[in-house]
């Protein structure tokens, strides 16, 4: 296609952009004939350009931007009522563009209708109107800003999804032009690296465009992060003309003083600053006037009153109107504050806002708290009954005084770890618990985050048995172990030899890549991160370590050259070719040698390769040789609690990590190896300790540590999905005052958040049918514990006297099947018996048990079949007079007091007795369900009244004594003596709650709420 008919067709549709779709191939024939092209344009021609399989052309980008936005518009004019996002939508959009069945047809193929998108937790109704109507709404500054996200390769997909869950938070603000003050308060949980700021750019850009006027931005806690943020607004955002306010873009002298002109950044000189061409003011748009600069946090009087003051330096058509009249609204210029969460500057801003003409209570304002688990969060417990002694900390006390000023204030919260957020006190209205919804966002394309450095579908013992390459485990392709123990030197500089030995590789193959595709961008950046310890002198002592491994490393003689083949062939080339088979650098060796030395000059270049970001100063994040900005960084950063947040590393590509934290959220905002990395994502290497020391002896497996918590959000999010939406009386399901009960925790010694921000959330009662759960929480080590419940479930064992044939499906769809003891017990008499477990200090049973007992109470949970597997290549042992089939079920290194979980085998047989499957069921369970209907199955099923659990009994050694144990310190069943003594025998169990009991879920909770009753249920 030529570029005219692409230029045709990109004008043709946004020549709609704020229309209904009318009839398309007329105004492209239009087009091309106001630019003298006479030629027959089809519309088969036309729906192979819009529909191209060329993800980057513009026809099929602009195209699919704006058929989104006509698939969720609320225009009630031309939509006919028809639902957003649906298919009887779809069709009224495609007929009234005018196209043919055929050709409606081809583009469905090409752009299907999306139902998914963001999770939204709302307090609103579901008939609740919504002011917020983007396509009657001139989108001036959110249009700019999609530009900027074209040209930086945004593909069409991902801008849809940036659309979307924009509108989802703006339109849950309040009206700015309402004649009522309302103050919304919301959450927005993206992931690590993830793109939220690219989300919050994106509201603030659709709220100016509506009428905000004061824009805050809380940024974290130091400088460097602060500029990042304003940087990153000023260049995507804000644009030239409102930096330049006016002054010429060529007057050096006037420019000089100009934010990014006399710092000689690259972005700027390269034209890469969103630029409207004009004044917005000419056309009739308000501008940006910032009250801070790229080096300038807010400073008191700085850019003097009158820049804030809105009556006293604005045009307003009617001064005896409020500013937020619809009338005056649109006139004044919108003021931009990025400010760091400091006391200090909050106060001056305070104080400045107090001081100025215009009535706080007319502006409508919206304040974005990026990071707003670190800082904002009031960590002050409040005193027993008395909410209004309650002590805040400074930096929660002045946003609670920012929103009491500014009554049409708007606050949103936007982390990656929200645990904390949830656990805010939702009765004090002045705190900023997010009280009108929480959105949660999905990861667009291309993004590598906790599930793509964990083999999160593979569980427990699991892990051990399957086959697993470097093309089926992330695990095996991505991560590398750190095993040597702290005092051994000799072994450390092994280990950061290996991971410097990556880092110099994984440039010299972006060097010959960036050269083949002739894509320098890239290759700007190539960073590694070092991250032990939050002590600067052990920062000190760390860097000079990795110094000296760095000058004895050889990589221009034979020796280094041989190490880094022997690592391209064991590990680079390997991945590659399973992860990336079409990117260049994986044929030979030798075609890599020039790139290496290349590589390593550039590491060399400037003062040093290892580079100290302590944050100790605010100097310490403005060294030349990581300033992003300035040029190229090839750099080894080594830092501790600065690096682990905020402070963005950009390239990013191997990663060397060995420091412990005592709490989830923390540890998960350490995960600085998460992010994008667009042509190099299988050259990314995250070498991590699995042996590191923790309090009082023991030793942590930190990737262990990251899996749990990577599960734990995983699950916390799949809650969020489940419970969104609204019920039959079209109330929400679930409101934000809710969630926190939905807060998992896998790891009793790692807190979701720390102890004093978890106060008023209690879990009373949690289930969920057709679902597996591992009861593995067994506490410490004891004897008398393992005897007492091994007692407990002798009358399990006298019931489960059948034997038969279980099957679970294996990877190539084969049934295969195990032996098992099996029997029926009664729903309450289960009950009666595994109240009896002793559990780890930080795991309650008891929401599991209530839970159950309701769904007694409502006849969806009558009895039980209990499953005592009796695999033959188990080892056998007499324990207690019974001879039992021993597991190898291993309590975890770094958690002691939890055993491994239960097997693949094992619970898709649960899965599938809780579910009622049965042979002519079609769906993904197909194949369970056939091998599972066999004739001694008939009354374990329970088809016709799907009552009925499956609950697992399985015996693990369990024994303090080093001579039972193997090589890694568990217990080896072959190695217990026969008998076996009940206190070297762990009794564990699963089950899976009849599906009927609650399909999709149901959670109990009690809250510190004095309008809010406990036991609150919400079923869904």
């Amino acid at each position: 296609m030529t570029d005219a008919y692409t230029k045709a067709i990109v004008s043709a549709v946004g020549s709609m952009s704020k229309d209904r779709p009318k009839l398309l191939l007329k105004r492209v024939l239009m087009e091309l004939e106001d630019a003298g092209i006479s030629d027959a344009y089809s519309e088969a021609e036309l729906v192979n350009a819009i529909a191209s399989t060329d993800v980057n052309s513009p026809a099929r980008t602009d195209f699919y931007i704006q058929l989104s936005k006509w698939d969720e518009s609320a225009n009630p004019e031309w939509t006919a009522d028809t639902p957003p996002r649906s298919q009887e939508r779809r069709r009224i959009v495609l007929t009234a563009l005018g196209f043919s069945d055929d050709a409606q047809q081809k583009i469905n193929v090409a752009f299907r209708v999306d139902r998914s998108g963001s999770v939204v937790i709302s307090d609103k109704p579901v008939d609740w109107d919504p002011w917020y109507q983007a396509d009657s709404i001139r989108s001036f500054y959110w249009d700019g800003y999609q530009r900027v996200l074209e040209s930086n390769g945004w593909g069409a997909e991902a801008i849809i999804e940036l659309n979307r869950t924009t509108d989802d938070v703006v339109k849950r603000l309040a009206d700015p032009a309402g004649e009522h003050p309302y103050q919304s308060k919301g959450l927005v949980v993206g992931h690590v690296q993830s793109g939220k700021t690219a989300n919050f750019t994106g509201v603030i850009a659709k709220a100016i465009d509506s009428g905000y006027k004061l824009i805050i931005v809380l940024t974290g806690t130091i400088e460097l992060l602060r500029g990042q943020t304003q940087r990153r607004l000023d260049m995507e955002l804000v644009g030239e003309e409102n930096i330049l306010g006016g002054i010429p873009r060529d007057d050096d002298a006037l420019t000089a003083d100009v934010d990014y002109i006399g710092d000689g950044d690259v972005d700027w000189s390269d034209g890469k600053f969103v630029s409207y061409g004009v004044d917005p003011k000419d056309l009739g748009v308000p501008g940006i006037r910032r009250l801070t600069g790229a080096h300038d946090d807010y400073k008191r009087l700085k850019a003097g009153l009158s820049s804030l003051d809105f009556r006293k330096t604005d045009h307003l058509v009617d001064p005896a109107r409020p500013l937020y009249d619809s009338l005056n609204l649109p006139r004044p210029d919108v003021r931009l504050a990025v400010v760091k969460k400091n006391a200090a500057v909050l106060r001056k801003l305070v104080h400045d806002l107090q001081s100025i003409k215009t009535d706080l209570g007319e502006i409508p304002t919206l304040i974005i708290d990026d990071e707003a688990d670190q800082a904002s969060i009031n960590t002050t417990r409040p005193k027993k009954d008395s909410l209004e002694a309650k002590q805040r900390t400074a930096i929660n006390r002045l946003i609670a005084q920012l929103l009491g000023e500014l009554k049409r204030a708007q606050y949103v919260g936007y982390t990656a770890t929200p645990f904390a957020n949830v656990f805010v006190d939702l009765d004090d209205s002045e705190d900023i618990f997010p009280k009108d919804f929480i959105v949660s966002l999905e990861p667009p394309p291309g993004y590598m985050g906790g599930k793509s450095f964990h083999d999160l579908d593979i569980a427990g013992d699991d892990k051990a048995d399957s086959e697993r390459t470097v093309a089926n485990s992330n695990e095996m392709a991505y991560v590398r172990p750190l095993l040597a123990a702290p005092d051994d030197q000799d072994a450390r500089d092994k280990e950061m030899l290996s991971a410097l030995d990556a880092y110099v590789l994984s440039g010299a193959i972006k060097l010959y890549r960036a050269s083949a595709l002739d894509s320098p961008k890239l290759i700007r950046h190539h960073t590694m991160l070092v991250h032990e310890s939050v002590k600067t002198a052990d920062q000190e002592i760390l860097a000079g370590h990795i110094r000296r491994v760095w000058q004895s490393a050889g990589y221009s003689l034979p020796m280094g050259l041989k190490r880094l083949q022997d690592l391209w062939v064991e590990d680079f080339r390997q991945v590659t070719a399973a992860r990336a088979p079409e990117a260049p650098g994986n044929d030979s060796f030798p075609a890599l040698i020039p790139y290496i030395g290349h590589a390593v000059d550039r590491i060399q270049k400037g003062v040093n390769p290892v580079v100290i970001v302590n944050g100790v100063a605010e100097k310490d994040y403005l060294q030349d040789d990581i300033n992003f900005q300035a040029g190229d960084v090839w750099k080894i950063l080594v830092g501790g609690a600065k690096l682990s947040r905020g402070f963005t590393v950009e390239g990013l590509t191997v990663s060397y990590y060995t420091r412990k934290t005592s709490a989830a959220d923390a540890l998960m905002q350490m995960g600085r190896w998460f992010g994008y990395r667009p042509g190099y994502r299988d050259l990314v290497r995250l070498y991590i300790g699995r042996n590191v020391p923790g309090p009082r002896n023991t030793f942590v497996d930190l990737y262990e540590y990251f899996e749990a918590i990577v599960r734990d959000e995983e699950d916390f999010r799949e809650e969020l999905r489940k419970f969104q939406g609204f019920g039959d009386d079209g109330r929400p399901r679930v409101r934000p005052m809710d969630v926190p009960p939905l807060v998992f925790q896998s790891l009793p010694g790692l807190k979701p958040v720390s102890p004093n921000k978890m106060y008023n959330a209690s879990l009373v009662e949690q289930g969920e049918g057709g679902k597996v759960v591992d009861f593995n929480q067994r506490g410490e080590h004891s004897g008398k514990v393992n005897e007492d419940q091994f007692e407990a479930v002798q009358p399990l064992l006298d019931l489960a006297n059948t034997e038969g044939d279980f099957f679970y499906i294996d990877t190539v769809g084969n049934p295969r099947p195990w032996r098992a003891q099996y029997g029926i017990i009664g729903a309450d008499e289960l009950i009666e018996i595994v109240s009896k477990f002793h559990w780890a200090k930080n795991f309650k049973f008891d929401p599991y048990v209530k839970f159950m007992r309701t769904a007694i109470r409502e006849g969806t949970l009558e009895d039980w079949a209990v499953i005592v597997p009796e695999i033959s290549d188990l080892q056998t042992r007499t324990v207690g007079g019974r001879d039992l089939k021993i597991m190898r079920r291993r309590r975890r290194d770094d958690r002691p007091w939890q055993f491994s979980g239960s097997s693949t085998r094992q619970r898709a047989v649960l899965q599938a007795i809780s579910s009622g499957i049965d042979s002519d069921t079609v769906d993904t369970n197909g194949a369970i369900a056939s091998a599972l209907r066999r004739p001694e199955y008939a009354h374990i099923m329970d088809l016709k009244v799907p009552t009925r659990g499956a609950f697992l009994l399985t015996f693990a050694g369990d024994s303090t004594s080093t001579r039972f144990h193997d090589a890694k310190g568990g217990t080896d069943p072959k190695k217990l003596p026969n008998p076996t003594d009940p206190k070297d025998i762990a009794t564990l169990f699963s089950y899976a709650l009849p599906l009927a009991s609650a399909p999709g879920g149901r959670i109990a909770f009690s809250l510190s709420s004095k309008d809010h009753p406990d036991d609150a249920i919400i079923d869904i």
